[in-house]
């Protein structure tokens, strides 16, 4: 069983508090019924929020309280600037701007603002990282292809990574030398 947080609206289509249902604290589906989020995110955990378990965003989301345990997203996925992060973040697209400690997996782009921080390794197609963001791991650019993308451990995604780089310089230095 998970619990599934929604914004129930009242008879004026106003959004009230988010209602859980459910009992288990293992496992939590964020989301909400129709994609009508305030500033287009669909869920939101704001400062001052403690969950350990597994978290599941079927939306957006955006943390900016405490988390320990593991993290899924299917969209975008917003890591706050207050935000302490103690988990493994599977995401479609995620923001880092607060302390991640643990492995980020962006399955199209990972993007850390200045004052992100990271602890753990990282895996993602596309990168930014803006100055002053700090990463405290390895670094893996897997294929853009959302297809081949396949979650690589430890030293054979940083191999496969430099050895694209080595032959695309191979193929520099061949054309540069005709």
């Amino acid at each position: 069983m998970a619990i599934l947080f929604t914004r129930d609206r009242d008879d004026k289509g106003q959004e009230g508090i988010p209602q859980a249902s459910g009992t288990s604290p293992r496992e939590v589906s964020m989301g909400e019924q129709g994609r009508s989020g305030v500033g287009g995110i669909d869920a939101f955990l704001g400062k001052g929020t403690k969950i350990t378990g597994k978290l599941v965003f079927d939306g957006t989301g955006r943390i900016e309280g405490q988390v320990d345990g593991e993290i899924s997203a299917q969209d975008t996925l917003t890591i706050g600037e207050g935000a302490t992060v103690n988990a493994k973040i599977t995401g479609t697209t995620v923001v880092v701007e607060g302390h991640v400690t643990g492995d980020v997996i962006a399955r199209q782009r990972l993007e850390l603002r200045a004052s992100g921080r990271v602890q753990g390794n990282i895996t993602a197609p596309s990168l930014v990282v803006q100055e002053g963001a700090k990463i405290d791991g390895q670094c893996s650019m897997a294929g853009a292809d959302s297809k081949g993308f396949r979650e690589k451990s430890g030293d054979t995604a940083v191999t496969h990574s430099l050895d694209r780089a080595r032959d695309s310089a191979v193929q520099v230095a061949t054309a540069l030398n005709r």
